[in-house]
C-alpha cells in the first residue's frame, strides 16, 4: 500500500449496530421542553430520549391490566 491511498472501511449494514431508527409522535410542549434540555447540556435530541427511554424502562411501574395485576421493575 502507499503512503498517500485512502484507506476505505466497509460499513456494517443498517441495524446492526445495535441501534434501531423510528418515528415518534409529541406533543410540541414536549419537543419544546426537549429543545430546552438539549441546549443547557448541549445532548441532542435523539440522546435525550435515548436516556429517558432507558431510564423509564428501568424504572416503570406496570398497573392495571388483568385481575388488577401491578408489577414493578426497579
Amino acid at each position: 500500500m502507499t503512503k498517500d491511498a485512502l484507506i476505505v472501511t466497509i460499513k456494517r449494514p443498517k441495524g446492526e449496530d445495535g441501534y434501531r431508527t423510528f418515528s415518534v409522535r409529541l406533543r410540541e410542549s414536549v419537543v419544546n421542553q426537549m429543545d430546552d434540555i438539549s441546549r443547557e447540556t448541549g445532548r441532542s435530541r435523539n440522546e435525550l430520549i435515548g436516556l429517558f427511554l432507558a431510564y423509564a424502562l428501568e424504572h416503570y411501574t406496570l398497573e392495571g391490566g388483568e385481575g388488577g395485576a401491578q408489577s414493578k421493575r426497579a
